[in-house]
C-alpha cells in the first residue's frame, strides 16, 4: 500500500511539473528588458488572424530589409534570439522571428497542421512587410514551414530562403507509431511542458510531409540549404532531397557541416550569420 501512495504522489507531483514547465518561451517583459539593457531597437506583437493569435517580435530598424526566422519543434522566438541581437546584422536587416502557432506565446498548446500555420503566418508576414526585400529562414520544422509559405506566395517580397536542417523528405520521415498512443491516452498529460504541442504537431507532420515536394517545385527565389553531415534528428538525406526538388529556384546552395548535428543555429551561429550577411537580396 505504501509502495502505491508513494508511486501515486510521484505521478500527482509530475503531472503538476509537466504541466507548468520547460515550455520553451520568454516572457515579453523580459525580453524588452533585455533588448534594451544592449540599446537594441525590439518590440513585440500579437496579430489577430482569422481567429487566432499570432505573436512575434522585431529587432532592428523598421525601414531595412528583413529576416523572418521559424523555429523548429519545440521552441519558440526565442531560438533566434542571438541573430536578433548581434550588432553586425542589426547594420543590414530588421528582423523578425514568430512564435509559430501552438508555442511561445501564439495559443501556446494548441498544436495545429502545418498548412493551417502557414496560412496564418503568411498573413502576419503580409502584415509587417515593409515593401523591402524579404528572407526567411527555418530551422528543423521551420524549414517545411518556410518553403511552404514561400512556396505559395509569390505575392510577398521575398528574395531568398535559407533552410537550416529542415525536415522535407517524406521518405525520411519514421513512422513513430507511438507518438499517436502519447497523443490520445492519458499519457498525453505525463509530456512536459512545450514537448506536448510538439509531440501533436509531429504526428499532424508525419501527413503533412506528402505535400513539401510539391512547395520545394514550386520555390522560385535564391535558396541557401544548410544542413550538418552527422544530424540524427533530421537525416542529411533532407538537404538532398531539397536540393533535387527546387527545380524553379533561382539559385541553389548546398553547405554542408562536418561533423555537426541537428542544432547548427547555436552550434554554427558565425557562419550562419556570415552567410546571411553575404545575402543577394535584389
Amino acid at each position: 500500500m505504501k509502495i502505491f501512495v508513494t508511486l501515486l504522489i510521484i505521478c500527482f507531483c509530475w503531472i503538476i511539473f509537466a504541466q507548468s514547465c520547460m515550455r520553451f518561451r520568454t516572457s515579453d517583459s523580459l525580453a524588452e528588458e533585455d533588448f534594451k539593457k544592449q540599446s537594441i531597437p525590439f518590440k513585440t506583437f500579437y496579430d489577430t488572424i482569422d481567429k487566432h493569435i499570432i505573436h512575434y517580435v522585431m529587432s532592428g530598424v523598421d525601414s531595412l530589409p528583413t529576416l523572418v526566422f521559424i523555429h523548429g519543434s519545440p521552441g519558440s522566438w526565442d531560438a533566434f534570439e542571438h541573430y536578433l541581437k548581434d550588432s553586425a546584422l542589426l547594420q543590414h536587416y530588421r528582423m523578425i522571428s514568430i512564435d509559430r502557432p501552438g508555442f511561445g506565446y501564439s495559443e501556446y498548446g494548441n498544436a495545429i497542421n502545418l498548412q493551417l500555420q502557414c496560412d496564418l503566418m503568411a498573413k502576419v508576414i503580409q502584415h509587417f512587410s515593409n515593401g523591402k526585400p524579404m528572407c526567411l529562414i527555418g530551422h528543423s520544422l521551420g524549414g517545411p514551414a518556410v518553403v511552404k509559405i514561400t512556396g505559395e506566395h509569390h505575392e510577398l517580397p521575398i528574395t531568398n530562403l535559407v533552410i537550416l536542417a529542415g525536415s522535407v523528405d517524406p521518405s525520411e520521415e519514421n513512422p513513430e507509431s507511438w507518438r499517436a498512443t502519447l497523443d490520445r491516452t492519458p499519457l498525453r498529460y505525463m509530456i512536459p511542458g512545450a514537448m506536448r504541442p510538439s509531440n501533436a504537431e509531429l504526428l499532424l507532420f508525419k501527413q503533412d510531409v506528402d505535400g513539401i515536394p510539391a512547395d520545394l517545385n514550386k520555390v522560385t527565389c535564391r535558396v541557401l540549404i544548410m544542413h550538418g553531415d552527422k544530424d540524427t534528428f533530421v537525416p542529411p538525406g533532407n538537404a538532398l532531397f531539397a536540393q533535387k526538388n527546387l527545380i524553379n529556384a533561382k539559385e541553389v546552395k548546398l553547405v554542408w557541416f562536418k561533423d555537426e548535428k541537428h542544432f547548427i543555429p547555436w552550434t554554427k551561429f558565425k557562419e550562419i550569420r556570415d552567410s546571411l550577411l553575404e545575402l543577394n537580396m535584389n
